[in-house]
């Protein structure tokens, strides 16, 4: 039935979005998180990557992760000569994430999973009228 498939597409949905708010909760997590010594670096924003495949049981379009990769841009430097991982010139090397993209990257997460989420209550809806109808 298509009710059953629209339910396995948004069910798909959610799990990518689900898997982009761990992603995004790493980020922020880490926001402040040096390096333990020395020249090391200090946490890489991760990112994250979908594509969509067919699925031949549904025989619909899908979505999933398709990698979580690094954000490969510089990072910030803060000027702090006495901070112990500070470089020669006073420099410490912080992380590359930004707070508030992360935030704003969490809405956009959190509304495309509820937006998924209702198209599932839509469905489930539909399809128990159906029955309740088939019944009567």
């Amino acid at each position: 039935m298509d009710l059953n498939s629209a339910i396995k597409i948004s069910a798909s949905g959610m799990r990518a979005q689900g898997t982009r708010l761990r992603v995004i909760s790493e980020n922020v997590a880490n926001a402040d998180s040096l390096g333990s010594v020395k020249g090391q670096d200090p946490y890489r924003r991760k990112t994250i990557v979908f594509e969509n495949y067919v699925d031949r049981d549904v025989n619909a379009d899908m979505v999933r992760v398709a990698k979580i990769g690094r954000d490969d841009s510089d990072f910030d430097l803060a000027y702090e000569p006495f901070h112990p991982l500070a470089d020669p010139e006073g420099y410490v090397r912080r992380p590359n994430v930004n707070s508030l993209i992360e935030m704003m990257d969490m809405r956009e997460a959190q509304r495309t999973y509820e937006a998924n989420l209702s198209s599932i209550e839509m469905a489930r809806s539909m399809l128990q009228k159906t029955v309740d109808l088939l019944r009567g």
